[in-house]
């Protein structure tokens, strides 16, 4: 069968509709590149994947216009508090609590021009889905399931089933990106192999109606709730309007299926509240530690879970995806617009391996410490003994659960070191991942943020495609001079100059190349030569080479 009518033909095929794939048909979309969404299911439902969008993706879509939408949809209002309470029982003793968890208080900060929030995923998708459908150049086909590929030197040719009609029919694309989850079809018919841990644990998670229990219970407002005892350990907490809660146990054992009865009954034993609780939904998941053996094989791509699971621990795993997809898509689009070379389809494993390695191994780490493991006898006594033994968990829970929601480093400092599409200036050299963030220009560095004196942010000046950033008006000539080269080669380079006291100390140069997805490709106090511009748009064999003996002449 002929593909069905489409409004393009596209340039890539994305299989997916969650965050990843619309994220991705975002990124192209908004650089005219045609493209089409295929997903199975019309997505939705009460289970979301995810609850936290991090700052730099709420950074990604402030970029794309988008980031305010998602606020007005704030379950609670984007002032409500972030906290996370460690307590026996949600009607219990309180043990521990970490405050604007995760960066979502709205106020400003230097750091970052969006702070994070507290939102379900399928609030997060449909804001998502709804720009994405607005952009012309992007085609979603929901009720069409992927089946398999072919490639040759041309293109890659994608064989679909239209679950309705009970037809098979194909299209041709220059790319295709398997965005399609943690089963992803795309990630076996590349043969890629998923290597790690399976099964760190088995997990629950219980979506149910609560009328008044965030009344009921003594210890404020909050989007989390540990409950640590001997009885049920779990998570709990509020997700969204309607009085829906979440509530995770952590310590079932194996082979175990729980009826509605059986859930309610967890529920009121682990909160110590007797409510008219209502199910709505209860799904199984498993938590686990794997990595992709490889993301690409020719003009094919993996994304988002189809290359990484890891326990949600930290809630790396939906933001993860979305920078995943912001990194291949403006690669993508700048190698069909004819102004980017090969190398830099090559980088985008080359980044993004490394990032997802040690993501994985901070949500191992975050994992490895769950309410059954904080248990102590005594925990709930009402006595002097149990009041000392609450104060020594709640030293211990501040000692051992303080990085998971205290992650700004992990989200915002990771660095593209390593890269062949980077001109490295040696700057990070002994350089490791840390939890606290301390912003820097080394290349391959997220560019630094800074609210400038009229208000503005820095961020929101950057240009769509590449952007030289003046810091010191004494490099304007030579840096105007540079961008008329790049506009004369076809590279798409806008010039900032923005001499606000203390951006050229922050930057420690006059000059930076700032990338679409806003991370620092090259640096220097005099124009960038051709060979950088080669390096960093992905051309030239001897780019590399060139740019080595620039940096050290």
């Amino acid at each position: 069968m002929t593909a069905p009518h489409l409004k393009h033909h596209p340039r890539v095929v994305i299989i997916g509709a969650g965050p990843t794939g619309l994220a991705l048909a975002i990124e192209l979309g908004s650089r005219s590149i045609p493209c089409l969404v295929i997903e199975r299911t019309e997505r939705g439902g009460y289970a979301p994947r995810a609850k936290t969008t991090h700052v730099r993706t709420r950074e990604h879509m402030r970029r794309w216009g988008i980031a305010d939408r998602l606020a007005a949809l704030s379950p609670f209002g984007i002032d409500y508090p972030s906290d996370v309470h460690f307590v026996t029982r949600l009607g219990g003793w309180p043990l521990a609590k970490f405050e604007d968890s995760l960066n979502c208080s709205p106020a400003r900060d230097e750091r970052y021009n969006e702070h994070g929030q507290w939102i379900p995923q399928y609030k997060l998708e449909a804001v998502l889905r709804e720009h994405a459908q607005s952009l012309p150049d992007v085609t979603i086909r929901y009720g069409q399931e992927y089946v398999g590929f072919t490639q040759d030197d041309a293109c890659v040719h994608v064989d679909i089933h239209d679950s309705a009609s009970g037809h098979d029919w194909s299209v041709e694309a220059d790319y295709l990106v398997g965005a399609d989850g943690a089963r992803s079809l795309v990630r076996d018919t590349i043969g890629a192999k998923m290597i790690g841990t399976y099964g760190l644990s088995r997990n629950y998670n219980i979506i149910f109606e609560a009328p008044g229990l965030a009344e009921a219970h003594p210890h404020g407002p909050g989007i989390m709730y540990w409950q640590v005892n001997a009885e049920t350990p779990s998570l709990i907490g509020r997700m969204d309007e309607g009085e829906l809660w979440y509530f995770m146990p952590t310590m079932l054992p194996p082979d175990v299926t729980l009826s509605d009865e059986e859930a309610l009954d967890l529920i009121r034993r682990s909160t110590g509240i007797d409510m008219p609780y209502r199910i709505l939904s209860s799904d199984e998941w498993v938590a686990s530690r794997l990595l992709a053996d490889r993301y690409r094989l020719g003009q094919v791509f993996l994304a988002g879970d189809a290359c990484h699971l890891h326990p949600p621990f930290g809630g790396f795993g939906m933001n993860m995806g979305v920078s995943d997809a912001v990194d291949l898509g403006w690669k993508l689009a700048a190698r069909l617009q004819g102004w980017g070379g090969e190398a830099l389809l090559d980088s985008y494993e080359a980044e993004r391996r490394p990032v997802h390695d040690m993501v994985l191994d901070e949500a191992e780490g975050n994992h490895s410490v769950l309410a059954n493991q904080l248990y102590r006898p005594g925990l709930e006594d009402d006595s002097e003994e149990g009041a000392r033994i609450r104060e020594e968990v709640g030293a211990l829970i501040r000692e051992a659960k303080y990085r998971e929601f205290n992650a700004l480093g992990i989200v915002l400092g990771y660095r593209y070191l390593g890269s062949p599409i980077i001109a490295d200036d040696g700057s990070s050299q002994g350089w490791k991942m840390s939890r606290d963030y301390a912003p820097s220009a080394a290349p391959g560095a997220l560019a630094p943020h800074r609210w400038l004196a009229d208000g503005r942010s820095l961020y929101d000046l950057f240009g769509k495609d590449l952007t030289l950033l003046v810091t010191n008006e004494a490099a304007r000539e030579e840096a105007e001079a540079a961008a008329r080269e790049a506009q004369q080669a076809g590279i798409p380079l806008d010039l900032l100059a923005v001499t606000d006291a203390g951006l050229e100390e922050l930057y420690e140069a006059r000059l930076a190349l700032i990338r679409p997805d806003q991370h620092i490709a090259w640096r220097g106090n005099h124009a960038p030569p051709r060979a950088v511009l080669d390096l960093i748009t992905g051309h030239g064999a001897d780019a590399a080479h060139d740019v080595e003996r620039v940096r050290t002449a």
